[in-house]
């Protein structure tokens, strides 16, 4: 075989190469559906009026981070504002027994991330989720992290520990992986 045969048959295999590439179907990533974590006041301090303002802004940036987290390790996360209302209305999703499995159907989730912070005191608290098939309601992975002081440093540390060691570490597999 000639140098200039060697040189043409390598630029076929690579336009053979580069074409079935761009014509196989790119792997879509999972759609994740994370519901917003909920506060569960255990404590004496529990007031009817609800959480105070600092621990609905750390919930809030929880649950963002979990999301932005996802977004990064390959998931495509799934915007909760369609299903608002029916969001509104089963809520607190953890009484609701399973009541988000439809709502994360209907934003055509794949799989869905709910979480609990459980406020014993304002010592000790921990954080909880729970990630589930949303075809199937089958639990998936589950984690807790139990976190001391009522502060946005513990709560971040909390989360950041949640998502590395127990949601994403193994990573996913089967209908959940990426």
């Amino acid at each position: 075989m000639t140098e200039l045969s060697r040189i043409g048959a390598l630029m076929l295999l690579t336009v053979g190469l580069v074409s079935a590439a761009l014509v196989a179907p790119a792997q879509a990533a999972t759609r994740v559906a994370v519901f917003d974590f909920e506060l569960l006041d255990t404590s004496g301090e529990f007031d009817p009026r609800g959480p105070k303002p600092e621990e609905m802004r750390r919930l809030a940036q929880i649950s963002a981070d979990v999301r932005a987290r996802l977004t990064a390790a390959g998931y495509q996360v799934v915007d909760l504002a369609p299903q608002q209302a029916a969001l509104t209305e089963a809520a607190p999703l953890r009484n609701c027994n399973g009541c988000e499995l439809p709502i994360a159907r209907a934003l055509g989730a794949d799989i869905e991330v709910i979480g609990l912070v459980q406020k014993v005191s304002n010592l000790i608290l921990n954080i909880n989720f729970q990630v589930r098939d949303v075809a199937t309601g089958a639990v998936l992975r589950a984690g807790s992290a139990d976190i001391r002081n009522n502060t946005d440093e513990s709560w971040a540390r909390g989360i950041s520990y949640l998502v590395r060691n127990r949601l994403l570490d193994p990573p996913m597999t089967g209908k959940a992986a990426p």
